[in-house]
């Protein structure tokens, strides 16, 4: 049950930290705003007009009860009131009384002033809403009745709208301040985190400058440090197998020419074609190494790239079903190659190849199926492993090193996306590509 209420709440609460941090700053000020609302209307608003309320009954009360008084000039009664108290009054004789009440259960002046009312009189009529500065009230009296023109001041505190005023005005101003602090003090971790998802991308960051608190740039130091080693390490790796590959030509060129000058064919042809397949190995290491392209990252249609890409094969037997014009930021050749690497494999090992593009409401899916016998589930993620084979029976040739797969697989996650196998349409192997756009 408790978990079930966390879950609820957790759904319920905002997901980025500007508007956590916004709501412990504005909750604090909205609950003491609250509480002192409330506080101020039990014990000024509610108790001052209950007092100012019964003291304007009991005026009318007297001078209903001094009108009675035969002593007294009744118009010079009525002027008289009038003029000390601030209130018309009226006699109104052989005319009945509304019947409708104006009963409003929401307003306190009316609740306040019913109740004092009913305390004094049994027969009364009171409408505040029809003139926006008086209070229309008619007592009983004889065969007509009293009407009464009362000043809403009499009955309500004019303070009550200032301090209102006063207590709500801070409060706004004091959210818009800890906006414009929460902004600046947030907007290091985004740019944190923009930079991290570029580099994550490989796409040239440049020299990241930490700022914002103490803790933001000391991660943000972090941050930059770990992209130089990172940098640092692919560099190397890239400059180590050029170097091997570099260094392994010149005796490969030797080779070469001394096949040339050997009588016999027979033997010739077969040192020639080890010597052909250990370059094709020496440029798929060093395919691997290159893998990060110093290419920038630019805009382009991944439709129209994925369409050219599947013509240079001239193959009748790929299928596609392509949704047009899907825009895609990442590097160009990098795509090309992920692509070529994919449909190399399913026309190696299939006959029939069906490629899909769609884009879903966050990410753009590539769908490869073929025909081929396709691979074990346990394999799935083992072929996206450097210099990894699953078997020598499913190679039709020794040049192949096992890094196709794995160049592919970097390729996508430096592009943010996510890629994996599983069974095909068409029975064989499906390859299913995720980027994000």
């Amino acid at each position: 049950m408790s978990f079930g209420l966390n879950k609820f709440l957790k759904n319920l609460l905002p997901k980025q930290l500007f508007y956590r941090a916004l709501l412990i700053v504005a909750t604090p000020i909205i609950i003491l705003q609250i509480t002192i609302s409330i506080v101020f209307f039990d014990s000024l608003w509610i108790k001052t007009n209950k007092g100012m309320t019964r003291a304007l009954i009991g005026e009318i009360k007297f001078f209903i009860e001094a009108y009675d008084n035969e002593q007294y000039n009744k118009d010079s009664l009525t002027k008289l009131f009038s003029d000390t108290q601030n209130i018309k009054a009226n006699y109104v004789p052989h005319k009945m009384m509304p019947k409708i009440d104006f009963e409003r259960w929401f307003s306190p002046m009316d609740r306040t002033l019913r109740r004092e009312l009913k305390s004094k009189f049994n027969n009364y009529w009171f409408d505040t809403t029809t003139f926006k500065e008086n209070i229309d009230l008619k007592i009983k009296y004889l065969n007509g009745y009293f009407q009464f023109e009362i000043p809403k001041d009499r009955v309500a505190n004019s303070s009550a709208r200032i301090f209102a005023m006063w207590i709500t005005l801070p409060a706004f101003l004091l959210i818009a301040i800890a906006l414009i602090f929460l902004k600046n003090q947030t907007r290091p971790i985004i740019n944190l985190a923009r930079a991290s998802e570029k580099f994550g991308r490989g796409e040239d960051v440049g020299e990241y400058r930490p700022s914002g608190a103490l803790e933001i740039r000391q991660a943000g130091y972090e941050f930059e440090r770990m992209r130089k080693r990172i940098i640092r390490h692919l560099n190397q790796r890239s400059e180590m197998l050029s170097g091997i590959s570099h260094d392994l030509r010149t005796p490969l060129t030797r080779i070469k020419l001394q096949l040339a000058f050997i009588k016999d064919k027979q033997l010739s042809s077969k040192l020639s074609q080890d010597v052909i397949e250990m370059e094709k190995m020496l440029n798929e290491y060093l395919q691997f190494s290159k893998n990060r392209s110093s290419e920038k990252g630019e805009k382009f249609n991944l439709s129209k790239l994925l369409e050219d890409t599947i013509k240079k094969y001239n193959n009748k037997n790929i299928l596609t079903e392509i949704t047009q014009n899907i825009l895609f930021h990442g590097k160009k050749t990098l795509i090309i190659r992920c692509i070529s690497n994919i449909l190399d494999n399913s026309l190696k090992y299939g006959k029939n190849i069906k490629v899909s593009l769609k884009k879903s409401s966050n990410n753009i899916i590539l769908l490869i199926d073929d025909d081929g016998p396709g691979i074990p589930k346990t394999e799935y993620e083992n072929v996206f492993k450097p210099f990894y084979k699953i078997d020598k029976s499913r190679s039709e040739t020794k040049s192949s090193v096992g890094l196709g797969m794995s160049i592919t697989s970097d390729i996508i996650q430096s592009h943010g996306g996510n890629i994996k196998l599983q069974k095909s349409i068409l029975k064989g192997l499906q390859v299913r590509i995720t980027l994000p756009f």
